[in-house]
């Protein structure tokens, strides 16, 4: 795969890479004294020098001959190097911060290179939105790495999105210097139907000889497996099981294990490699989805291999799985994932190797971070008004909006299918509850934590509504709302009482999208994302400061899980199990099919 995200491509170096390597030329900067991570024959060697000309990589070894009177020489005093650290599945979207602050947030923590999915604000303005984010990326010296939104929207059908990506428009993205690979592979039932459209997305990726990403969140490790494997898809982050990861290796997929502000997997997947000993070449640590306050507390892709350090898994395997592997999954590994001769010169330097404490970081060549802050200069962007006005709901929103009329048979209860939550995972539990009817009218239910909520289109003005009941939050008191509202981000709101819910839902129609708690008339809450309704272009900080309010007014009002907000958007998620709430109604994710909110007794 052609590689458009170094300094200068390998072509144009060779002759001046080959001299300073033997010492004809004189390097551009020498890193002198360092402990070198190889990532290629997993070990750590002393007293290495590394020479760079060209923002690449020149000679590793002893760089005497090849440093002169103009080379600037950086003394490692004995600092660990290891290659640049690479996400390999992030949603940049889901941090709530532009692509220019997420790389000044995650640049100073070793990460060097993303592998970016912008299906978020594709759902919400289509490959437009995809172009922005790609401009908005150049203005940060974070190698972004776009793969192109195969699912949008996730499962056809099931929901309303602000656009629809087709094979023919895959096609087109995949000729974008920028396009590396297919975004996740959502719909895998389309794939295993043989949908034409889903395969014809296939076809156009392979054609351009680029990689396909997986999203494949069933527990089935025999012939469905088998089957999504073959349609060449190379990689997948929803393994929630050891097994389920074991088996997807096993079968020369990569399997990347997760560990995000919310989605907690690590600990448990990882125990596919230490419990059973095989070979990690096939393992990727990834983030998929992080918010602010994670970002500035924990870390990036750092925290990612210091948790799998504190799992069991050695700290040279581990940085392997954010370097060499990660680029080895993308085909880009003679470019990137190693301190090796001609590749990029993207270089992390730590002082502590268990803690995982980088202290600087180079990107081809140049240090653009330095003690947790960034040195690099970013520029500010000016959005355009097709992605800052996005707020298309088409009825006016009031408390009588909330009714939900019981069905007219029904006595003094009704049997309604609930959605439980599952705090720090992705998937969920359908329940069956007895909900009492008053005044022809079933409410949320405080004593069973069953919470009325709704999803209402927003981008095309349809009008078109779904409703049903949640639990797993805890809720006491209040509303909440947002339009992180994977993957269409329609408006969702969740909430104790009708008014409430007005209020949260008018409160986002107005500000142009975000994120909100309000309880008793009053606003306790807000994150404000005016871009697609997804994110802001503040700073790491302030996002973080707005995020921590919120997650005081979701406490305020009762729920004690960690990162609510990030669970709560999962609700309409209709490719995941057991069952969903899109604006389309509910939706039985086992089986595919829309399902009835209220259950009929069987007379």
């Amino acid at each position: 795969m052609l590689n458009h995200f170094c300094k200068k491509p390998l072509w144009e170096v060779t002759k001046k890479l080959s001299a300073v390597a033997l010492g004809i030329q004189k390097a551009d900067t020498v890193i002198k004294n360092a402990r070198l991570v190889n990532v290629c024959t997993r070990e750590i060697q002393d007293n290495i020098d590394v020479a760079i000309a060209e923002g690449r990589i020149a000679l590793v070894g002893d760089a005497f001959a090849c440093t002169g009177e103009n080379t600037k020489v950086i003394d490692a005093g004995g600092k660990y190097i290891a290659p640049g650290f690479l996400d390999g599945h992030i949603h940049v979207e889901s941090s709530m911060l532009s692509v220019g602050e997420y790389a000044r947030a995650v640049v100073p923590h070793g990460t060097t290179g993303i592998y970016m999915d912008p299906h978020e604000i594709c759902n919400v303005v289509g490959m437009d939105g995809v172009r922005v984010m790609i401009e908005d990326s150049k203005r940060a010296p974070l190698k972004t790495m776009v793969t192109a939104p195969s699912c949008v929207p996730a499962v056809p059908g099931f929901e309303d999105t602000g656009a629809s990506i087709t094979a023919g428009d895959i096609k087109e993205m995949m000729t974008w210097d920028e396009v590396v690979g297919l975004g996740e592979m959502m719909n895998f039932p389309g794939v295993l139907s043989c949908d034409d459209n889903t395969h014809g997305e296939l076809a156009e990726t392979l054609k351009a000889d680029k990689i396909i990403t997986g999203h494949f969140s069933i527990p089935d490790t025999g012939a469905a497996l088998n089957s999504y494997i073959a349609s060449g898809v190379r990689c997948c982050h929803e393994s929630t099981r050891r097994e389920d990861a074991l088996e997807k290796m096993r079968r020369g997929m990569y399997a990347m294990i997760r560990e995000g502000s919310a989605w907690h997997d690590l600990k448990e997947v990882i125990r596919a490699i230490t419990d059973n000993k095989v070979d990690s070449r096939f393992a990727v640590l990834i983030s998929d989805d992080n918010h602010p306050d994670t970002l500035i507390k924990k870390g990036h892709v750092d925290h990612l291999v210091r948790c799998a350090i504190e799992s069991g898994v050695d700290p040279v395997t581990a940085i392997q799985m954010v370097t060499l592997n990660c680029a080895s999954c993308f085909r880009m590994d003679n470019e990137l994932g190693s301190i090796t001769p001609g590749k990029c010169a993207d270089i992390v330097f730590m002082d502590d190797l268990e803690r995982v404490h980088v202290t600087d970081v180079m990107i081809d060549g140049e240090t653009v971070a330095q003690n947790n802050k960034m040195t690099a200069e970013i520029p500010k962007m000016q959005y355009p008004g097709f992605v800052t006005g996005t707020m298309h709901v088409k009825d006016k929103i009031t408390p009588d909006t909330f009714k939900i009329p019981a069905p007219e048979k029904a006595g003094g209860t009704v049997k309604t299918r609930v959605i439980e939550a599952i705090p720090a995972k992705v998937g969920n539990y359908e329940r069956i509850l007895d909900m009492k009817i008053t005044d022809g009218l079933v409410e949320s239910d405080i004593e069973q934590d069953a919470l009325k909520t709704f999803v209402f289109e927003r981008h095309h003005e349809t009008g078109k509504k779904g409703f049903g009941f949640v639990k797993g939050f805890g809720l006491k008191r209040g509303a909440m709302a947002q339009t992180v509202a994977h993957d269409a981000h329609n408006l969702l709101v969740t909430g104790t009482n009708d008014d409430d819910m007005a209020l949260a839902a008018n409160t986002l129609i107005k500000c142009g999208g975000g994120m909100c708690a309000v309880c008793d008339g009053k606003v306790l809450g807000l994150v404000p994302l005016p871009i697609a309704g997804l994110m802001n272009d503040k700073t790491c900080a302030e996002m973080a400061e707005y995020v921590s309010q919120l997650g005081k007014a979701w406490k305020e009002i009762g729920c004690q899980i960690e990162s609510p907000f990030m669970t709560m958007a999962l609700v309409p998620l209709a490719c995941l199990p057991e069952i969903r709430l899109t604006n389309r109604g509910l939706v039985d994710c086992r089986s595919f099919k829309f399902a009835d909110l209220f259950i009929e007794e069987q007379s």
